[in-house]
Parts: C-alpha cells; sequence; structure tokens
C-alpha cells in the first residue's frame, strides 16, 4: 500500500498573542453552541468558529431531529431502527443513550426557544423520513429546521455573553490542538482574520478543548456541506494524537438537486422528509423503482436508496434521476417546503408542476474521531461531539435526523464531565510536537476533490483506490507549499482526510452501509465485522488496525 508523510503539524507562524479560559470549544453548530453554553457551569467557556456563529452545517438542516416523542413511538423503536440502519456495527450502548436521553434534550430545546412545528394539541408535529418505521421527526419553518435551531442557540448565547464566562471570537480557523508535555490537549492554534477581533496567528488555552467543527464534505468535488466544511477538526485531532474511527463509510444523500455535469462545491440538497411527505423516485424512463428494491420503497435507508439511484442511472445511461412530487400540489409543497420550492424554482424548476433531477452527493461522514460515551477522545483533555466525532451511534449509515440529536445530546454530556471533573486538571503549557511541520499548495485542492470523486466515491473499487492512493502520494511530493494561508491549511487537512478515508476504504473488502466495493459486493460478517482505527505515527505515517466488534452478551 503506498505510504503517504502526513504533517504532525501544519506550517505557520509563530503565536503573536494567547487567551485564556477553562474550556475552549471549536465550531459553533448544535454540537457547539450546546456545549459552550452548558459548559459555563465548568468554569469560563471560550468559543471559536470559523466564520460566523450562524456558518455551519446546522443551518443548512432542512429535515430535522428525530426522538421518540409520539405516543405511538418509544426509545426502544428508534433504537430498533438507528441499528438496522448502521448495519452491525452501532455501539448499542451509544445509541441506547441517544434514544433515551434524545427526547429530554429535544423538550428542553423546545423551551429554550426554538419553534418547532405544532400539532393541534400542541405538542410538536412530527413526520417521517428514510429508515424510520415511526414518525418521529420534529422540524420547523417547514424544511428550515437546522436554522431554526440555530437561531434559537444563537440567541441564547448572545442572551449570556454580558456573563463573563462566556466569550466568542468569529472568523476563527484552528490551525492545530496544542498539547503539553504529557500529550495532554491545552488549546488550539488559531488564526483569526481581519473580520475578528483579533488579527493573525495566536493561540487560545484551556483546560479542555471541545472539537464540533462539523463535516468532511469539501474533500469531494459536490457535497451537500457548506464550505466551511473542510474536515479541520479530523486533520487536527489525527496530528494530535487522537484515534479516527471508520472514516470510509460516507454517506451520499441520494436525492440533491442535480445541476449538471460541471457544477462544483455545495448543492442543493432535497430533504428526505420530500419523501416522507409522499415523493417518489423515477428514472428517466418514469419507471417508480424503489418498489422493487426495499419494502419501504423511497423511505428505505439512505445507503439503499442511493446505491438504487446510482444503478438506475447505469441502467439508463442517465445522469440523474427524477423526484416526483407533482401529486403533492403547490400549496402543499409551498408550506411543508417553502426553502426547497424556492431554491427549486430559482433554477426554472417548479415541484408542484416539473420533475425535479436529482442525484447523489456527499452528505455526512459517519466516522469520525473516536470519542468514548462522555465525548472523550483518544488524546487526554481532548473532546469532540457532533459530525466530527465517531460516537459510535451511526455505525455504516446514519439514520435521517440522528446528526442533530447526536450533536444535542454529546453535547449535554461532554458539559456535565467537564462540570463534574475539571476543577481537578492541572493548566499545561503547549510543547513543540515532534515531527515535521508541512504545508500544501492552495491548487492541490481541487486535485484532491477529483481524486476522491472518482477513486472513493458512491463506487469504489481495488483499482479506483489504487489509482486514489498514488494521486494523493504524488500531490504530497509535487504540490507542497511554504507559505501558510487559511487556504494551504485547508487544502492540507483535506488531503489528511482525503489520505485516511482512501486508506479504510481499501483495507475494507465489503459492502455495507455507506461503503459500496463493487469488487467485493456483499456483506461480510465473517472477516469485517468491527472497525478501522487510524492513528499517526512520529513520523506521520498512517498506522490503521482493524478492530473486531465486541460479541454481545
Amino acid at each position: 500500500m503506498t505510504v503517504i508523510h502526513i504533517p504532525r503539524r501544519l506550517l505557520t507562524e509563530e503565536p503573536g498573542w494567547a487567551q485564556h479560559a477553562d474550556v475552549v470549544v471549536v465550531g459553533s453548530g448544535i454540537a457547539g453552541l450546546t456545549t459552550a453554553l452548558e459548559a459555563r457551569k465548568a468554569g469560563r467557556v471560550l468559543l471559536v468558529t470559523k466564520t460566523s456563529l450562524s456558518a455551519g452545517a446546522t443551518a443548512w438542516a432542512q429535515g430535522g431531529i428525530a426522538a421518540a416523542l409520539g405516543p405511538e413511538d418509544s426509545p426502544e423503536q428508534h433504537l430498533h431502527d438507528t441499528l438496522v440502519a448502521g448495519v452491525g456495527l452501532c455501539a448499542d450502548d451509544a445509541v441506547r443513550t441517544l434514544v433515551t436521553e434524545g427526547p429530554r434534550r429535544v423538550r428542553e430545546l423546545a423551551a429554550l426557544g426554538t419553534e418547532f412545528e405544532l400539532a393541534d394539541d400542541g405538542s410538536i408535529a412530527l413526520t417521517r423520513e428514510g429508515g424510520h418505521r415511526r414518525d418521529r421527526i420534529a422540524h420547523a419553518g417547514g424544511d428550515a429546521t437546522g436554522r431554526e435551531i440555530s437561531r434559537a442557540l444563537i440567541e441564547a448565547l448572545r442572551a449570556v455573553q454580558e456573563d463573563p464566562g462566556i466569550e466568542v471570537i468569529e472568523n476563527a480557523l484552528v490551525t492545530d490542538i496544542l498539547t503539553d508535555a504529557t500529550g495532554r490537549a491545552c488549546g488550539v492554534a488559531l488564526h483569526v482574520i481581519g473580520a475578528g477581533r483579533i488579527d493573525g496567528l495566536g493561540a487560545a488555552l484551556g483546560r479542555a478543548v471541545v472539537l464540533a467543527t462539523g463535516g468532511i464534505g469539501q474533500v469531494y468535488a459536490s457535497t451537500t456541506n457548506p464550505p466551511v466544511s473542510t474536515g479541520d477538526g479530523v486533520a487536527a485531532a489525527l496530528r494530535a494524537g487522537a484515534e479516527i474511527v471508520d472514516l470510509e463509510f460516507v454517506q451520499f444523500h441520494p436525492t440533491v438537486l442535480w445541476l449538471g455535469r460541471t457544477a462544483k462545491g455545495q448543492q442543493p440538497l432535497i430533504s428526505e422528509a420530500v419523501r416522507g411527505e409522499g415523493a417518489h423516485l423515477r428514472d428517466v424512463e418514469g419507471r417508480r423503482f424503489m418498489r422493487d428494491q426495499h419494502e419501504l420503497a423511497e423511505l428505505a435507508p439512505r445507503h439503499v436508496v442511493a446505491k438504487a439511484v446510482v444503478t438506475a442511472m447505469a441502467d439508463t445511461g442517465a445522469e440523474h434521476v427524477w423526484l416526483d412530487t407533482r401529486h403533492l400540489g403547490a400549496a402543499f409543497l409551498e408550506e411543508r417546503f417553502p426553502t426547497i420550492v424556492a431554491k427549486c424554482r430559482s433554477y426554472g424548476i417548479d415541484p408542484a408542476t416539473d420533475l425535479v433531477p436529482v442525484a447523489p452527493a456527499q452528505h455526512y461522514a459517519s466516522g469520525g474521531v473516536r470519542t468514548d460515551g462522555l465525548g472523550r477522545t483518544t488524546v487526554p483533555g481532548l473532546y469532540a461531539c457532533g459530525e466530527v466525532a465517531w460516537t459510535g451511534v451511526h455505525g455504516a449509515n446514519r439514520l435521517a435526523s440522528n446528526s442533530l440529536l447526536e450533536g444535542l445530546v454529546w453535547g449535554h454530556r461532554i458539559a456535565v464531565d467537564l462540570t463534574e471533573n475539571l476543577a481537578e486538571v492541572a493548566v499545561g503549557d503547549p510543547q513543540p510536537r515532534p515531527g515535521p511541520a508541512a504545508l500544501l499548495d492552495p491548487e492541490a485542492g481541487r486535485y484532491v476533490q477529483a481524486a476522491m470523486t472518482a477513486g472513493a466515491g458512491v463506487l469504489r473499487s481495488a483499482s479506483s483506490l489504487q489509482t486514489l492512493q498514488a494521486r494523493l502520494a504524488t500531490l504530497s511530493q509535487e504540490r507542497r507549499s511554504t507559505v501558510p494561508t487559511p487556504a494551504a491549511w485547508e487544502t492540507t487537512n483535506l488531503h489528511a482526510v482525503a489520505v485516511t478515508l482512501g486508506r479504510h476504504a481499501a483495507i475494507r473488502e465489503e459492502t455495507r452501509g455507506g461503503h459500496w466495493r463493487e469488487d467485493f459486493p456483499d456483506r461480510d460478517d465473517t472477516r469485517w465485522l468491527g472497525h478501522l482505527v487510524s492513528s499517526l505515527d512520529p513520523d506521520g505515517i498512517l498506522e490503521t488496525t482493524f478492530q473486531p466488534m465486541r460479541e454481545k452478551s
């Protein structure tokens, strides 16, 4: 297998200033904001975010947040559906935590000011999405749930910003996690651009660091993720010595608005909730192909639908399929999905009268930085929650609308652990990390994206993954840079994520969940019922091991 060196630290200038806190939270989606608000009980909190408070992936979440809130539902049923979607690789204890604590956390979110849609009796209205056998998706603003949750949390944050126990720095890109002489996380190095309050590279120092940096979507040419999702948290944790788990399991959302083969970057999502309300998928010849694929048809788990869409495209030689919403009617669509309808119409497509062209695009990373049930990573003092983290909840494929719930539940759990234990932690001094510092030229970013899309997209094979590794190795050798800039840091992070994901995808010789190997088309519990775990050695070489699942008692 191709050996590729990943830098143990990014090439930067020396920090010119320092801020001090007890807890440094990186990211301002549902996970970061929840952690920051709750962690004030543990001490002074410094929240740093890459651009503005509202620019993360949470605000883009259309469908909703899943929880067993209905009278005909239960945590046990939610657990069952999550385990089925995870295809054997979920951590049962983590899923049980999610589904049992989730309803309380969602009700607390409503009490905080989140204006969920309500039923006639005043309770939270619930709908259904793929993989769920009960109505358990709470939503807001029709198809603007994430935006409403983000608004409520940001308002709650601003209401306490006069509190000396919390401070926010926006427009701050974290370059590396700082560690002390014992290897414990003691802060982050960050670059604050002109729109922030402090210019240039500095350090945010604390007793603990919480990563809530979101996803890795920009490692692909097309994604539903916002531009800020460049895998910064995964890459920084890897450089700091943390373990990365199951990064090969990438969820490709089956219904992303198809804008032509030249469309790149963030693409418009057509929420799974549209199919939950009765929309149909048709191939370009008009056939409803999902009825032959799964008993839940269009509401099958996402990896099932994405594979069926790709197969239908291959069978017809088309570059997309159709989402048929015409029978739902203009009035219903405009009320239930105002954002989606407006976006489609901006491209000349009216969902009330036209078939909507859709195709899969990268959507969510089910793997990430390994954490335990309290959000603690394998690096002391470093926590992670939200999409950047691997809690064991999602297994090989995330169940729809469990992502917001995971960030909410683990944000609370991290804050509780910090409150109970942080006072005993001594403040450490950052120490230089052994190993070379390096950067990739920002122009290498588009080559990383092209290589990943071709080599580790929806369909993968030994041949495609070997080509991917060779291209990534060439980039690391020939596209070096000595000029530290935000674009160079992001590109280097994308490259580290791509190397790790590609390594995992090449090793796992089976098809399971979000990982589809054309040359190994079947699920293989005999050889692959377990997790791939990677970390960096002192020279920046990726070491990957397979850890079998523990037998259930």
